[in-house]
């Protein structure tokens, strides 16, 4: 084993207290595509079994909620497993009951929907920028419990977690978003806000936790200095926190039909049909050329 392939363990972050462990490439490869598997698994038992799943994400800026979410939803049918990330309200959403926007994203039977940021966006976003009254916040912190209530009675699965990331780490994330231009688009002055109002959205966090953190919709928390070792926590546990069976044996076994014999259908000539400009072969030197040099 080289010494790029042996896992290392680092001290505690001061910030969350979890271990960052250094997963080499090829075990976390290995174990994400068998959690993706067992996601496959679960979106089949969520479609025959008619159940509605919830999933929350929240943290803070760069803690790695999106490269979970997409690890998450790579396999699955968009159909039965839906992004919800909602934009700032407009003019009528924000005459509209806070939870109104929201209600119409919820699952039905058959659906798993997984929130980047979702209502909580009250408890951290607008009460630190000031996006919202001290009144609106206090509704907001009174009704929360009583709205995820009435999903859980209504038999939903509601699961939330909380990306949790130290200020030193989000700091390196925000500069190599700064200089890479796949990623330049995930810096907004709110993340920038995030940076001088570490403390301000620390409490806010705090506080929201205390309000909301209830027996029947408890928080989760992920450790997420470490990318790959979050993905891998995050999705075990929310496959061990939900009933799910494999149904495969219940299903009939596909096979592949034998192809018809021809009935003399002809393919008209390529040249009649619009095709894009082939690019990817001018990436690659001749071979003839090559043969002449």
């Amino acid at each position: 084993m080289t010494p790029k392939d042996a896992a290392a363990t680092e001290e505690p972050s001061e910030a969350t207290g979890f271990r960052t462990t250094k997963i080499p490439n090829r075990i976390y490869d290995a174990e994400l595509y068998r959690l993706q598997g067992e996601l496959g698994q679960l979106q089949t038992w969520i479609k025959e079994t008619g159940a509605r799943v919830i999933v929350v994400f929240e943290g803070r800026d760069a803690a790695g909620k999106g490269g979970t979410i997409k690890r998450i939803t790579e396999y699955l049918s968009p159909r039965a497993a839906r992004i919800a990330a909602l934009p700032a309200p407009t003019e009528r959403e924000k005459t509209q009951w806070y939870f109104q926007r929201y209600i119409e994203h919820l699952p039905a039977a058959g659906e798993m929907v997984l929130f980047d940021r979702s209502w909580y966006n009250r408890a951290g976003v607008e009460k630190v920028m000031g996006f919202c009254t001290p009144e609106e916040y206090q509704r907001f912190m009174r009704q929360c419990p009583i709205f995820e209530q009435m999903l859980v009675d209504d038999g939903i699965f509601l699961r939330k977690y909380w990306f949790s990331v130290s200020d030193d780490v989000q700091l390196e994330r925000f500069r190599k978003r700064l200089h890479d231009p796949l990623r330049q688009w995930k810096l907004s002055p709110i993340d920038l806000e995030s940076i001088t109002r570490w403390e301000d959205f620390s409490r806010a966090k705090d506080e929201m936790m205390v309000h909301t953190d209830t027996p029947f919709a408890p928080w989760h928390h992920v450790a997420s200095d470490s990318k790959k070792q979050a993905r891998l926590n995050m999705i075990h546990h929310l496959l061990s926190s939900i009933p799910y069976e494999d149904t495969a044996d219940d299903r009939p076994q596909i096979e592949l039909p034998d192809r018809l014999p021809s009935t003399g259908y002809q393919r008209p000539p390529i040249a009649v049909s619009k095709y894009v400009p082939d690019w990817a072969s001018t990436l690659v030197p001749d071979p003839s050329e090559q043969k002449r040099r």
